[in-house]
Formats: structure tokens, sequence, C-alpha cells
């Protein structure tokens, strides 16, 4: 993208690019050189950068994450919290950094939150039903559950993914327990760097944390002559 910005304004650029996608730099590592026209390069260093330092450090956080929680099995994952207009690349950011793409849209799988099953009195088997009747066949179905009673109803109704919302660690243990391998289990809510490492230890399959994307620093980057 950054380099993009800069063949807009000189089609005759020359780069050296020394870092891809993804890999990791130290402070001070040189990204890539670029010869070409000094007007065209300051009108694009903006631009480049924007989209380099959000997009970087969206990528830097969800290492520190995947790296939080090595050896549990747990995958860490985003959510649709992104900015408006950036979510393909805010996603691709977060695979960058070894994360793994929650759905991009509503129509990737169904969810079925607090607020659905409130409006079905409660009936997380209807909720379902209803779910698998218009949703495309092979299409996965989530229910959202916010205690233990939920995640056995969720289970009894062949939910394809359990959401555990903002459980305790011992109540996560348990579901962990009750779900037995017969659906995915993720976890969300009150997920940080220093909170991970234990709801990971739980034995949830995913982890899903908003904060990748609606609240990343910028990785410091300068264009220097």
């Amino acid at each position: 993208l950054a380099l993009e910005a800069f063949k807009q304004r000189d089609p005759n650029l020359v780069i050296r690019q020394d870092v891809e996608d993804g890999q990791p730099v130290e402070r001070g590592t040189v990204i890539f050189f670029l010869n070409g026209n000094a007007h065209a390069l300051l009108s694009a260093e903006r631009v480049a950068l924007n989209f380099m330092q959000r997009l970087s450090g969206i990528a830097s956080l969800t290492a520190q994450y995947v790296a939080a929680v090595e050896g549990t099995g747990a995958k860490i994952l985003d959510t649709r919290k992104t900015t408006p207009g950036w979510r393909t690349l805010e996603k691709y950011a977060v695979r960058c950094g070894g994360g793994m793409n929650h759905r991009m849209t509503l129509s990737h799988a169904v969810l079925i939150k607090d607020n659905h099953i409130a409006a079905l009195d409660g009936d997380i088997k209807l909720a379902v039903q209803r779910a698998r009747d218009i949703a495309p066949e092979g299409m996965r179905i989530e229910v959202e559950c916010d205690g233990i009673d939920q995640v056995a109803q969720a289970l009894k109704a062949n939910a394809d993914i359990i959401l555990l919302d903002n459980m305790s660690l011992s109540e996560m243990r348990e579901a962990v327990r009750i779900v037995a391998g017969r659906a995915v289990v993720e976890a969300s809510g009150g997920v940080n760097l220093q909170t991970v490492r234990g709801i990971a230890e739980t034995g949830v399959d995913w982890i899903s944390v908003g904060a990748l994307t609606h609240s990343p620093a910028a990785l410091d980057l300068a264009l220097d002559f």
C-alpha cells in the first residue's frame, strides 16, 4: 500500500524493498529505499505512512497476543470492530501478525447474540433452528452465551461455535469440559495482554480480541531523505 502511494505520484520510481509484510523488525530497521522525484515522494509521504503505521501497529499488537498464548493451542482472532472502509486491510494486518480472521461481514457466519436470544424470549434452540432454516448450507452457527446454562442449551441445539462472553476462568474451564470437543469454543470480553494467557489455558479454541483493530498504537515509522 505504501509503495503504491509513491508509485501513483512517480511511475518511474526505483524501489529496493528489504522487509516483507509480516516480518519482525527491530528499532532502526530500514524497510525500503526509494529513488525518485522529490516532489512526488514528499506528496505521497503521509498517505504511505498512514497505511504503514496503522496496519503495522495492528500486526505488532496481534503478534504480542499470539506470543502470549504460544503453546496452549488457542488461536487469536479479530472482530468486526474495524475502521470503516479499512476492514479488509486491517484483517490482513491481523494475519500478518500471526492471528486469524473471524467473519468478515454478517454474511460469513451467523452469530446469535444476547439481543437475538432476548427477542425470542431466551429460546436458544429456536434461534439456532431459525438460523439454520435461512442460512446457506454449510454456514456455521455461533451462539453467544453468558452462563453455563446457555452453553448447555447451545450445545443441545447443535451450535457449531459457542462464544463464552465475559465469563470467569472457572466458568470457561467448566464450559470447555461440557462441550468436550463437540463445538468450537470461543472466549471474548475482558481480554488483554495480562489476561489472555490465563484464558488460553482454560482450553478454549479461539480468543477474539476487539482491541487488535479498535485500539492499536501506530508503529513509529518515518520517511528520511
